[in-house]
């Protein structure tokens, strides 16, 4: 049977200029602060401080895994979920591929949880192509992905959408 397999990081360079512009201040600062020699910081307040930045960074561990096979369609978003989410074929009545407005319709990128019923839930990295699921529990849940091609051959090969 035919398989689907993408991982998807949040690699946008407008994401990495923003991150660094955004850290570059602070960074320039707590350094500045501690290096002079009458400061007033100590070397835990600078590590926190380091640590605060680091967090920031964590973005970029981040990943979206997604796999379409004959049992259904199977989904990660690290480090959320630390296994595979898995959505039989058996659950879902409609799987199609769309482009959405990620802000306009779930504000933004990433693990999105949703108060309106018609959009649903999604879990994407980037761009605005996704694997809509309206699954038998009348939910519905977004999956992102670069591929759309490649998505589309594998539903139809599993008689999901249609030509």
């Amino acid at each position: 049977m035919k398989v689907f397999k993408e991982e998807q990081r949040f690699r946008q360079v407008w994401l990495m200029v923003l991150l660094g512009f955004s850290l570059l201040v602070p960074v320039s600062l707590i350094i500045n602060e501690y290096i002079k020699d009458n400061t007033s910081m100590t070397t835990n307040e600078f590590l926190g401080s380091i640590g605060i930045i680091a967090s920031v960074l964590l973005i970029f561990i981040f990943k979206l895994s997604t796999r379409i096979d004959e049992k259904g369609i199977h989904y990660q978003f690290f480090p959320f979920h630390f296994s595979m989410k898995t959505l039989l074929w058996s659950e879902i009545t409609k799987a199609e591929v769309r482009t959405y407005d990620p802000i306009g319709e779930y504000g933004g990128w990433g693990l999105r949880y949703s108060f309106n019923e018609k959009k649903g839930n999604a879990v994407n990295v980037s761009g605005d192509i996704g694997i809509q699921l309206t699954l038998k529990n009348g939910k519905k849940l977004l999956i992102g992905t670069q591929k759309k091609e490649a998505v589309s051959r594998v539903l139809k090969a599993y008689n999901l959408i249609q030509s």
